[in-house]
């Protein structure tokens, strides 16, 4: 019985393999550079000495045999998860420097890992006890796209969390702006001193922010390109009054202090809603752990009294 039941998993990874290839063969198309290349010898002009390769891994031919897949599965990927546009801009909140592609081709990989899991998921299932192929099929299946999803779920992780940082260090960073430019420095040379003596999430906002207004573009619209990055109501409100002063000659120093002191109240609020929504939550354990076992020890006294009476 546990053979048969192992053919059928063997069974099932076969038709699993049958699929994908399937898939693979119908889902590339084969462009018209890709039909008229075997016709055509183009003429390098460039030494070979100076040629760079363009694998990335240290196995070239495996890179070569994969690539072509992974191009299709990174444009499966694509057209069923986000637009490029907003995972781009999901990824410069992150902070991440790689591409869409990149990261879609992690995806790709994850996918594959949660496609080698459920495999060996069914293979144990089909193994232990007696089970159809359309459901091992499925769980295969819904195995791989948890994968995909999850690479999707650990970038939005890692945006909520580098958005606390920066909300964080929002408050100190406009207090530490506010003492150089109360002690003579001008704005961008309030920017470089807190730059070069801070370090974190925020500081390394501020040196692009720095570099571009090196680079020729005005503070302001470096600000501006900040709170686009950033995509946080408090830093783009920051960064709008600090543009702000600038322009129109305000005094910098008040204006940062309030941002900072804005930004306290605004942290303060969301404890006191985080701390009213929690205390619910806190009356699960007292009500249903800590009072029944009050109300033991309080009645168990008199239900023995009155045993022993009886």
């Amino acid at each position: 019985m546990s053979g048969a039941l192992l053919g059928a998993g063997v069974g099932a990874l076969g038709g699993l393999g049958v699929a994908v290839v399937w898939w693979r063969l119908a889902a590339r198309r084969i462009t018209l550079d890709e039909r008229l290349a075997p016709y055509l010898r183009p003429q390098r002009t460039g030494s070979r000495l100076l040629r760079v390769t363009a694998t990335r891994t240290p196995f070239p031919t495996l890179e070569r045999l994969i690539a072509p897949v992974m191009v299709d599965g990174v444009r499966f990927v694509a057209r069923f998860g986000s637009p490029a546009a907003e995972l781009r801009r999901r990824l410069e909140r992150a902070g991440r420097t790689e591409t869409v592609e990149e990261f879609r081709a992690g995806q790709v990989v994850w996918g594959v890992v949660g496609l080698a899991a459920g495999l060996a998921l069914a293979l144990l299932i089909a193994a232990g006890r007696s089970a159809g192929m359309l459901p091992l099929l499925v769980l295969v299946v819904v195995c791989g796209a948890t994968g995909v999803l999850m690479r999707d779920y650990q970038l939005t992780r890692e945006v909520t969390a580098r958005e606390e940082r920066l909300l964080a260090e929002l408050p100190t960073i406009a207090e530490l702006l506010a003492l150089s430019v109360s002690a003579g420095e001008g704005a961008v040379g309030a920017l470089e001193r807190v730059v070069r003596t801070t370090h974190g999430e925020l500081s390394g906002e501020l040196a692009r922010t720095l570099a571009d207004a090196r680079s020729g573009t005005p503070l302001a619209h470096a600000l501006e390109k900040l709170a686009d990055r950033t995509g946080l109501p408090a830093l783009a409100r920051f960064a709008e009054g600090v543009a702000v002063a600038v322009e129109r000659g305000t005094p910098l120093a008040e204006v940062l202090r309030s941002q900072a002191q804005d930004v306290r109240e605004h942290r303060r609020r969301d404890l006191m809603e985080l701390g009213g929504r929690k205390e619910v939550l806190m009356m699960v354990p007292v009500v249903f752990l800590i009072l029944p076992v009050t109300i033991v020890f309080a009645v168990f006294p008199s239900i023995a009294v009155l045993k022993v009476g009886l």
